[in-house]
Protein backbone atom coordinates (compact mmCIF):
# COMPACT_ATOMS: atom_id res chain seq x y z
CA UNK A 1 0.00 0.00 0.00
CA UNK A 2 2.91 2.35 1.06
CA UNK A 3 4.69 1.79 -2.45
CA UNK A 4 0.94 2.55 -4.35
CA UNK A 5 1.21 5.75 -2.22
CA UNK A 6 4.47 6.81 -3.21
CA UNK A 7 3.75 5.79 -6.81
CA UNK A 8 0.35 8.23 -6.68
CA UNK A 9 2.27 10.95 -5.29
CA UNK A 10 4.75 10.85 -8.01
CA UNK A 11 2.17 10.55 -10.65
CA UNK A 12 0.64 13.62 -9.04
CA UNK A 13 3.33 15.59 -8.82
CA UNK A 14 4.76 14.70 -11.97
CA UNK A 15 1.20 15.61 -13.87
CA UNK A 16 1.31 18.85 -12.02
CA UNK A 17 4.98 19.92 -13.15
CA UNK A 18 3.92 18.79 -16.54
CA UNK A 19 0.95 21.00 -15.95
CA UNK A 20 3.34 23.86 -14.76
CA UNK A 21 5.55 23.40 -17.68
CA UNK A 22 2.63 24.05 -20.39
CA UNK A 23 1.22 26.95 -18.98
CA UNK A 24 4.91 28.68 -18.83
CA UNK A 25 5.88 27.20 -21.83
CA UNK A 26 5.78 31.07 -23.43
CA UNK A 27 7.20 33.15 -21.32
CA UNK A 28 10.57 33.50 -22.24
CA UNK A 29 9.45 34.07 -25.49
CA UNK A 30 6.64 36.95 -24.31
CA UNK A 31 9.75 38.49 -22.06
CA UNK A 32 10.91 39.27 -25.22
CA UNK A 33 15.15 40.57 -26.13
CA UNK A 34 17.30 43.39 -24.42
CA UNK A 35 17.96 45.07 -28.08
CA UNK A 36 21.16 45.96 -27.02
CA UNK A 37 21.87 42.02 -27.70
CA UNK A 38 19.95 41.76 -31.00
CA UNK A 39 22.76 43.40 -32.93
CA UNK A 40 25.64 45.99 -33.55
CA UNK A 41 22.99 48.08 -35.38
CA UNK A 42 20.13 48.23 -33.40
CA UNK A 43 22.49 48.86 -30.65
CA UNK A 44 24.32 51.42 -32.33
CA UNK A 45 20.82 53.79 -33.03
CA UNK A 46 19.61 53.15 -29.30
CA UNK A 47 22.98 54.57 -28.00
CA UNK A 48 23.39 57.36 -30.47
CA UNK A 49 19.35 58.25 -29.34
CA UNK A 50 19.12 61.62 -27.38
CA UNK A 51 16.39 59.68 -25.12
CA UNK A 52 19.22 56.98 -24.46
CA UNK A 53 21.16 57.83 -21.74
CA UNK A 54 23.42 55.92 -18.67
CA UNK A 55 22.01 52.33 -20.20
CA UNK A 56 18.70 53.32 -20.76
CA UNK A 57 15.71 55.46 -21.91
CA UNK A 58 14.58 57.90 -19.90
CA UNK A 59 12.11 60.88 -20.47
CA UNK A 60 13.88 64.15 -21.18
CA UNK A 61 11.23 66.70 -19.54
CA UNK A 62 11.57 69.27 -16.76
CA UNK A 63 9.08 67.49 -14.80
CA UNK A 64 10.53 64.23 -12.54
CA UNK A 65 9.06 61.48 -13.39
CA UNK A 66 9.08 58.54 -10.35
CA UNK A 67 8.22 55.03 -10.93
CA UNK A 68 6.73 52.98 -8.41
CA UNK A 69 9.62 50.76 -7.45
CA UNK A 70 7.62 49.16 -4.75
CA UNK A 71 3.52 48.59 -4.72
CA UNK A 72 1.99 51.59 -2.46
CA UNK A 73 1.25 50.61 1.22
CA UNK A 74 -1.71 48.56 1.63
CA UNK A 75 -2.64 47.61 -1.88
CA UNK A 76 -3.64 44.01 -1.69
CA UNK A 77 -6.20 45.67 1.23
CA UNK A 78 -7.15 48.05 -1.61
CA UNK A 79 -7.82 45.31 -4.58
CA UNK A 80 -9.95 43.18 -1.93
CA UNK A 81 -12.24 46.30 -0.94
CA UNK A 82 -14.49 47.39 -3.61
CA UNK A 83 -13.52 45.15 -6.30
CA UNK A 84 -17.01 44.58 -7.85
CA UNK A 85 -17.03 48.54 -8.51
CA UNK A 86 -13.71 47.74 -11.12
CA UNK A 87 -15.63 46.30 -13.49
CA UNK A 88 -18.57 46.56 -15.27
CA UNK A 89 -21.99 45.49 -13.16
CA UNK A 90 -23.12 43.71 -16.64
CA UNK A 91 -22.24 42.65 -20.09
CA UNK A 92 -20.58 45.58 -22.18
CA UNK A 93 -22.52 46.27 -25.45
CA UNK A 94 -20.87 45.51 -28.57
CA UNK A 95 -21.51 46.83 -31.98
CA UNK A 96 -20.31 44.48 -35.47
CA UNK A 97 -17.56 46.69 -36.95
CA UNK A 98 -18.18 48.36 -40.13
CA UNK A 99 -17.29 46.25 -42.93
CA UNK A 100 -17.64 48.64 -45.84
CA UNK A 101 -14.52 50.21 -47.80
CA UNK A 102 -13.09 53.32 -46.10
CA UNK A 103 -13.75 56.49 -47.82
CA UNK A 104 -10.93 58.05 -49.38
CA UNK A 105 -11.17 61.40 -48.65
CA UNK A 106 -12.89 60.54 -45.12
CA UNK A 107 -11.57 59.71 -41.09
CA UNK A 108 -13.54 56.86 -39.22
CA UNK A 109 -12.14 55.14 -36.30
CA UNK A 110 -13.17 51.78 -34.37
CA UNK A 111 -12.57 51.27 -31.13
CA UNK A 112 -12.33 47.25 -30.27
CA UNK A 113 -11.40 48.18 -26.29
CA UNK A 114 -8.93 49.53 -24.26
CA UNK A 115 -6.12 50.93 -26.71
CA UNK A 116 -6.90 48.48 -29.57
CA UNK A 117 -8.09 51.13 -32.39
CA UNK A 118 -8.99 51.01 -36.16
CA UNK A 119 -8.62 54.24 -37.79
CA UNK A 120 -9.37 55.00 -41.63
CA UNK A 121 -7.71 57.61 -42.79
CA UNK A 122 -8.22 58.53 -46.69
CA UNK A 123 -9.04 55.12 -47.37
CA UNK A 124 -5.75 53.47 -45.42
CA UNK A 125 -6.56 51.34 -42.43
CA UNK A 126 -3.94 51.92 -39.41
CA UNK A 127 -4.21 49.54 -36.10
CA UNK A 128 -3.32 50.89 -32.98
CA UNK A 129 -1.61 48.95 -29.83
CA UNK A 130 -3.40 45.58 -31.07
CA UNK A 131 -4.12 43.53 -28.22
CA UNK A 132 -6.34 40.22 -28.43
CA UNK A 133 -5.30 37.86 -25.72
CA UNK A 134 -7.64 37.39 -22.48
CA UNK A 135 -5.15 38.68 -20.35
CA UNK A 136 -2.40 41.64 -20.88
CA UNK A 137 0.28 39.37 -19.27
CA UNK A 138 3.14 37.12 -19.91
CA UNK A 139 0.67 33.93 -18.81
CA UNK A 140 -2.87 33.69 -19.42
CA UNK A 141 -3.03 32.11 -16.55
CA UNK A 142 -2.52 34.97 -14.23
CA UNK A 143 -3.25 38.83 -14.73
CA UNK A 144 -6.06 41.01 -15.20
CA UNK A 145 -9.03 39.32 -17.03
CA UNK A 146 -10.97 40.99 -20.39
CA UNK A 147 -14.42 42.38 -19.21
CA UNK A 148 -15.64 41.98 -22.67
CA UNK A 149 -15.50 40.09 -25.72
CA UNK A 150 -13.79 41.17 -28.77
CA UNK A 151 -16.08 42.87 -31.09
CA UNK A 152 -14.38 40.62 -34.09
CA UNK A 153 -11.78 38.02 -34.42
CA UNK A 154 -8.89 38.65 -35.40
CA UNK A 155 -8.27 36.68 -38.74
CA UNK A 156 -11.81 38.84 -39.60
CA UNK A 157 -10.09 42.19 -39.44
CA UNK A 158 -10.11 43.88 -42.87
CA UNK A 159 -6.16 44.30 -44.44
CA UNK A 160 -4.80 47.03 -42.81
CA UNK A 161 -1.95 49.06 -44.19
CA UNK A 162 0.11 50.10 -41.19
CA UNK A 163 0.24 48.36 -37.25
CA UNK A 164 1.54 51.19 -34.59
CA UNK A 165 2.66 50.07 -31.26
CA UNK A 166 3.20 52.68 -28.74
CA UNK A 167 5.58 50.60 -26.09
CA UNK A 168 5.84 47.25 -25.13
CA UNK A 169 4.03 46.49 -21.56
CA UNK A 170 1.40 44.21 -22.04
CA UNK A 171 -1.31 45.57 -22.27
CA UNK A 172 -0.15 47.48 -25.73
CA UNK A 173 1.88 44.74 -27.29
CA UNK A 174 0.47 41.44 -26.84
CA UNK A 175 3.00 38.41 -28.46
CA UNK A 176 0.34 35.90 -30.07
CA UNK A 177 -1.38 39.35 -31.72
CA UNK A 178 2.02 39.90 -33.32
CA UNK A 179 2.05 36.45 -33.91
CA UNK A 180 -1.48 36.46 -35.14
CA UNK A 181 -1.09 39.66 -37.49
CA UNK A 182 2.52 38.65 -38.88
CA UNK A 183 0.59 35.68 -40.22
CA UNK A 184 -2.63 37.02 -41.95
CA UNK A 185 -1.53 40.46 -42.83
CA UNK A 186 0.89 41.79 -44.79
CA UNK A 187 1.52 45.64 -42.92
CA UNK A 188 4.55 46.73 -41.62
CA UNK A 189 4.79 47.37 -38.42
CA UNK A 190 5.69 50.85 -36.88
CA UNK A 191 7.50 50.67 -33.44
CA UNK A 192 9.65 53.15 -31.03
CA UNK A 193 13.27 51.95 -30.81
CA UNK A 194 14.41 49.06 -29.67
CA UNK A 195 10.88 47.05 -30.17
CA UNK A 196 12.12 45.55 -33.44
CA UNK A 197 13.90 43.56 -31.24
CA UNK A 198 11.40 41.53 -29.69
CA UNK A 199 9.02 41.48 -33.10
CA UNK A 200 12.03 39.51 -34.42
CA UNK A 201 11.86 37.03 -31.68
CA UNK A 202 8.53 36.30 -32.48
CA UNK A 203 8.83 36.07 -36.06
CA UNK A 204 8.36 39.01 -37.93
CA UNK A 205 10.77 39.90 -40.93
CA UNK A 206 13.25 42.40 -40.77
CA UNK A 207 11.36 44.21 -43.72
CA UNK A 208 8.42 44.41 -41.96
CA UNK A 209 9.64 46.51 -38.87
CA UNK A 210 10.43 50.43 -38.99
CA UNK A 211 11.54 51.68 -35.83
CA UNK A 212 11.83 54.99 -35.58
CA UNK A 213 13.18 57.34 -32.49
CA UNK A 214 11.13 60.54 -31.47
CA UNK A 215 10.68 63.19 -33.97
CA UNK A 216 11.78 60.32 -36.87
CA UNK A 217 9.22 59.52 -39.47
CA UNK A 218 8.56 57.28 -41.97
CA UNK A 219 5.44 57.58 -45.28
CA UNK A 220 3.74 54.05 -45.30
CA UNK A 221 0.74 53.68 -47.98
CA UNK A 222 0.96 57.10 -48.67
CA UNK A 223 1.02 58.05 -45.16
CA UNK A 224 3.04 60.22 -43.08
CA UNK A 225 3.83 58.64 -39.65
CA UNK A 226 5.88 60.82 -37.20
CA UNK A 227 6.99 59.12 -33.45
CA UNK A 228 6.37 61.83 -31.02
CA UNK A 229 6.91 62.07 -27.32
CA UNK A 230 5.26 60.27 -24.44
CA UNK A 231 5.90 60.53 -20.65
CA UNK A 232 6.10 56.99 -19.67
CA UNK A 233 8.62 53.91 -19.42
CA UNK A 234 8.88 50.53 -21.08
CA UNK A 235 9.72 46.32 -19.55
CA UNK A 236 8.42 43.38 -20.07
CA UNK A 237 10.67 41.23 -17.27
CA UNK A 238 12.54 42.87 -14.66
CA UNK A 239 14.89 45.77 -16.23
CA UNK A 240 13.18 48.83 -17.09
CA UNK A 241 13.68 51.10 -20.09
CA UNK A 242 15.85 49.08 -22.24
CA UNK A 243 13.57 50.02 -25.14
CA UNK A 244 11.63 53.46 -26.27
CA UNK A 245 8.08 54.32 -25.55
CA UNK A 246 5.81 57.17 -27.51
CA UNK A 247 2.96 58.76 -28.97
CA UNK A 248 2.15 58.63 -33.44
CA UNK A 249 1.25 61.34 -35.48
CA UNK A 250 -0.82 59.73 -38.49
CA UNK A 251 -1.23 62.55 -41.39
CA UNK A 252 -2.34 62.18 -45.04
CA UNK A 253 -2.85 65.34 -47.31
CA UNK A 254 -5.87 66.45 -44.97
CA UNK A 255 -6.89 64.36 -41.96
CA UNK A 256 -4.49 64.41 -39.11
CA UNK A 257 -4.77 61.69 -36.30
CA UNK A 258 -2.67 61.55 -32.74
CA UNK A 259 -2.57 58.33 -30.73
CA UNK A 260 -1.03 59.04 -27.37
CA UNK A 261 -0.47 55.61 -26.45
CA UNK A 262 0.18 55.34 -22.69
CA UNK A 263 1.70 59.29 -20.99
CA UNK A 264 1.40 61.36 -18.25
CA UNK A 265 0.55 64.82 -18.69
CA UNK A 266 3.60 67.22 -19.94
CA UNK A 267 4.25 70.39 -21.73
CA UNK A 268 5.30 68.52 -24.59
CA UNK A 269 1.84 68.50 -25.92
CA UNK A 270 1.69 71.78 -26.93
CA UNK A 271 5.12 71.22 -29.45
CA UNK A 272 3.73 68.34 -30.64
CA UNK A 273 0.31 70.29 -31.80
CA UNK A 274 2.42 73.48 -33.21
CA UNK A 275 4.72 71.23 -35.28
CA UNK A 276 1.88 68.76 -36.28
CA UNK A 277 -1.34 69.60 -35.89
CA UNK A 278 -3.95 70.77 -35.65
CA UNK A 279 -5.51 67.04 -35.62
CA UNK A 280 -9.17 65.79 -36.84
CA UNK A 281 -9.06 62.91 -33.94
CA UNK A 282 -7.18 62.48 -31.06
CA UNK A 283 -7.18 59.01 -29.25
CA UNK A 284 -6.23 60.08 -25.38
CA UNK A 285 -5.84 57.53 -22.54
CA UNK A 286 -8.08 57.76 -19.88
CA UNK A 287 -8.25 55.24 -17.53
CA UNK A 288 -5.84 53.48 -14.95
CA UNK A 289 -4.76 56.63 -13.39
CA UNK A 290 -3.39 56.98 -9.34
CA UNK A 291 -1.91 59.15 -7.21
CA UNK A 292 0.72 56.22 -6.91
CA UNK A 293 1.65 57.12 -10.87
CA UNK A 294 0.84 60.73 -11.80
CA UNK A 295 4.07 61.00 -14.23
CA UNK A 296 3.19 58.34 -16.10
CA UNK A 297 -0.57 58.14 -16.85
CA UNK A 298 -3.04 60.76 -17.05
CA UNK A 299 -6.33 61.38 -15.68
CA UNK A 300 -9.25 62.32 -17.56
CA UNK A 301 -9.23 66.04 -17.06
CA UNK A 302 -5.43 65.69 -18.23
CA UNK A 303 -6.20 63.84 -21.29
CA UNK A 304 -8.44 66.92 -22.40
CA UNK A 305 -5.74 69.33 -21.58
CA UNK A 306 -3.41 67.24 -24.01
CA UNK A 307 -6.07 66.96 -26.50
CA UNK A 308 -6.86 71.04 -26.15
CA UNK A 309 -2.49 71.58 -25.97
CA UNK A 310 -2.33 69.49 -29.37
CA UNK A 311 -5.12 71.27 -31.51
CA UNK A 312 -7.65 69.00 -31.36
CA UNK A 313 -11.23 68.62 -33.04
CA UNK A 314 -12.59 65.45 -31.33
CA UNK A 315 -11.30 63.42 -28.73
CA UNK A 316 -12.03 59.91 -28.70
CA UNK A 317 -11.31 58.36 -25.03
CA UNK A 318 -9.04 54.76 -25.13
CA UNK A 319 -7.42 53.20 -22.18
CA UNK A 320 -10.79 52.46 -19.87
CA UNK A 321 -13.53 49.92 -19.77
CA UNK A 322 -11.53 46.38 -20.98
CA UNK A 323 -9.04 45.90 -18.17
CA UNK A 324 -8.82 46.66 -14.61
CA UNK A 325 -5.40 47.89 -14.09
CA UNK A 326 -6.03 50.63 -11.25
CA UNK A 327 -8.36 51.04 -8.06
CA UNK A 328 -10.72 53.72 -9.27
CA UNK A 329 -13.95 52.75 -9.73
CA UNK A 330 -14.68 50.99 -13.86
CA UNK A 331 -17.01 54.07 -14.96
CA UNK A 332 -15.06 56.72 -13.06
CA UNK A 333 -12.85 58.09 -16.40
CA UNK A 334 -15.08 58.19 -18.70
CA UNK A 335 -17.73 59.91 -16.01
CA UNK A 336 -14.83 62.48 -15.51
CA UNK A 337 -14.22 63.01 -19.06
CA UNK A 338 -17.61 63.74 -19.88
CA UNK A 339 -18.06 66.19 -16.80
CA UNK A 340 -14.96 68.00 -18.00
CA UNK A 341 -15.24 68.17 -21.84
CA UNK A 342 -19.13 69.94 -21.29
CA UNK A 343 -16.77 72.61 -18.70
CA UNK A 344 -14.73 72.94 -21.28
CA UNK A 345 -17.00 72.71 -24.83
CA UNK A 346 -14.94 69.94 -25.97
CA UNK A 347 -16.31 67.71 -28.38
CA UNK A 348 -15.96 63.76 -27.60
CA UNK A 349 -17.04 60.73 -28.67
CA UNK A 350 -17.80 57.63 -26.61
CA UNK A 351 -18.27 54.54 -28.80
CA UNK A 352 -19.06 51.17 -27.69
CA UNK A 353 -16.37 48.45 -28.70
CA UNK A 354 -16.75 47.44 -32.32
CA UNK A 355 -18.87 50.82 -33.37
CA UNK A 356 -17.48 52.55 -35.88
CA UNK A 357 -17.39 56.46 -35.40
CA UNK A 358 -16.88 59.09 -38.63
CA UNK A 359 -15.10 62.31 -37.34
CA UNK A 360 -17.78 64.43 -40.05
CA UNK A 361 -21.13 63.00 -38.12
CA UNK A 362 -20.14 62.00 -34.74
CA UNK A 363 -22.69 60.57 -32.73
CA UNK A 364 -23.51 62.51 -29.36
CA UNK A 365 -22.41 61.26 -26.38
CA UNK A 366 -25.28 58.81 -25.06
CA UNK A 367 -24.14 57.61 -21.07
CA UNK A 368 -24.09 53.97 -22.57
CA UNK A 369 -21.65 52.65 -19.77
CA UNK A 370 -24.20 54.66 -16.94
CA UNK A 371 -25.81 51.47 -16.39
CA UNK A 372 -23.01 49.74 -15.79
CA UNK A 373 -20.95 52.01 -13.37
Amino acid sequence: MAAMRTARRILVGGAALAAAGWALRNVPAELGVRPLTSGPARADRIRQSPQFRDGTFVNPMPEPTTLMSAPPPNLLRELARDKEQRRPAGPVPLRVPPSDAPSPDGLRAVWYGHASTLVEIEGKRVLFDPVWSVRPSPSQFVGPKRHHPLPVELNRLPQIDAIAISHDHYDHLDMATVRSLTATQKAPFLVPLGIGAHLERWGVPSYRIIELDWDEEAVVAGLRFVATAARHFSGRAFTRNDTLWGSWVVAGSAKRVFYAGDSGYFEGYRGIGSAHGPFDLTLMPIGAYSPAWPDIHMDPEQAVNAHLDLGGELLLPVHWATFTLALHPWAEPVERLWLEAKARDVKIVVPRPGEGVDTAAAPAVDGWWETLG
